[in-house]
Order: structure tokens, then C-alpha cells, then sequence
């Protein structure tokens, strides 16, 4: 495998195209464990017929874990959206689409949403009557068993060349409310300071999937705190200014 075409760095990986093949490579210290496990989620996914990258293996270059999978052309939602910023609805709109399409799956192997989040927040920094009153909202949240991304946002939703939409990056996926993922993507949305385009989506989903408004927003101070262990400073601050936040409005 040839290493020397990076199509993107990301926090503690690198991700190389050789010919048909997508090469994520990881960090000496990553977790072998969560390499693994972003692989097997993957191949999972792919079980649910979606249009996703599919995985051709995993391996080791150079003593780091690489997940190889196929490399699909094209230009993602974000590029699309950049280059026709007048056409932004109607991507917003094929976002959404895409996102209802996902939970319109399930996978019963997969990690349980609830489980993950509350795993999260107990290795918050948060004070224990903070993380008390958050396991209980979250404890309090209807369970379902839908597919979630996890990171579901216009980066990881590629158009190839001949119109057909695949969806990207499924290290975060679970089983669980459709709500939370939603309020997920509205967050990534705000840290992207595109305020403009979290109200437009968090409007459309809303009412193409007949949610209450309030319901995606009592997810927003759960999800901002599980979401808060990971990412830079900035992020974290944004997140965790998030926690106390009762009522949207």
C-alpha cells in the first residue's frame, strides 16, 4: 500500500487514498481496542444496507493499526454546500433525508446509546451533583433501538460522481433515540459557528421525522456533555456551556 497521497489529517490518524482504497492510519498510541471496534462497527452498518464505504481489512503499518476500506469520489456535502452556497437548503435538506434514512435502520450488536452516554459523563469533570441531575435526565429519556452515527454532519456525507450519496465515518455509531443523534448533529452545527444552518436543520428535522422541537432539545445538555471529554479547549468550553442549559430557547 502506498502512503503517499494524505487526503486528511485528523486528531491522532491520517487518512491516505491509494487508487480504490481509503487508508486510515492511527497513531502508535491509539487504542487497539477502539480501532477494532470502529472496524467491526462498520461492517455492521454495511449489514444494513446503506451506501457506506465498505471495509476491505485491517492491518498494521509500521507498528500503527490501519483500517483499509474503499475510497469513494467525490465531493462531500461541506465542498458542495461551499462552492453553491445558494443551494445550501436543498443540501440541508438531503442531510436530513440521509439522517432519516439511517434511523430508519437497526443493529441490535451495536454499542447502546445510553450506555455510551453515561460511560461519558461519568468521565466528565463535573462536579457530582451536575452528573447526578444529567444521569437522571438521561435515565428519564424514552430507549429506542434506532441506528445513530454519532457524528452525523455534512463532512461525512459524500456525493459521488455519478449522484449516489454515501455516508462516512462510522466509528461513533450506536443503537439508540434518533433524538439524540439529532441534537448531536444541531451541536456540530454551533461549533462550526453556523448558527444560521444548526436552526435550518434542527427546523427540517423536526418536521420531516414529526419531532417535537423541545424533545430534540431536552437531548442537547446530555449529549453536550458526553460530547465534552473529547476535542480542544474551545470545544470543550462551548459543550459544557451547554450542561446548565435547561430550556432552549
Amino acid at each position: 500500500m502506498k502512503l503517499d497521497n494524505v487526503i486528511a489529517v485528523r486528531n491522532k490518524k491520517t487518512i491516505y487514498r491509494d487508487g480504490d482504497k481509503c487508508i486510515k492510519v492511527f497513531d502508535k498510541d491509539y487504542s487497539k481496542a477502539d480501532v477494532l471496534n470502529e472496524a467491526l462497527n462498520q461492517a455492521r452498518v454495511e449489514e444494513t444496507g446503506l451506501n457506506i464505504n465498505k471495509i476491505i481489512g485491517v492491518t498494521t503499518i509500521e507498528d500503527k493499526w490501519a483500517i483499509v476500506s474503499e475510497f469513494i469520489e467525490g465531493k462531500t456535502l461541506t465542498e458542495l454546500i461551499e462552492e453553491n452556497p445558494s443551494d445550501k437548503d436543498k443540501y440541508l435538506e438531503l442531510l436530513v433525508d440521509l439522517q432519516l434514512e439511517v434511523q430508519s435502520k437497526t443493529n441490535p450488536l451495536l454499542t447502546k446509546l445510553k450506555d455510551k452516554m453515561n460511560r461519558k459523563i461519568g468521565l466528565t469533570e463535573l462536579d457530582a451533583t451536575v452528573k447526578y441531575d444529567l444521569f437522571t435526565r438521561l435515565e428519564s429519556m424514552p430507549k429506542h433501538n434506532k441506528l445513530c452515527h454519532g457524528d452525523f454532519n455534512t463532512s461525512n456525507v459524500i456525493i459521488a460522481k455519478d449522484g449516489t450519496p454515501y455516508i462516512l465515518d462510522w466509528a461513533h455509531a450506536t443503537q439508540g433515540n434518533a433524538s439524540a443523534d439529532a441534537a448531536r448533529t444541531y451541536l456540530l452545527f454551533c461549533l462550526n459557528e453556523d448558527m444560521d444552518g444548526a436552526k435550518k436543520y434542527l427546523e427540517l428535522f423536526c418536521k420531516k421525522s414529526d419531532t417535537a422541537m423541545q424533545y430534540v432539545q431536552k437531548w442537547m445538555p446530555i449529549v453536550a456533555a458526553s460530547q465534552s471529554v473529547k476535542g480542544n479547549e474551545k470545544e470543550r468550553e462551548f459543550l459544557l456551556s451547554w450542561v446548565n442549559v435547561v430550556d432552549y430557547q
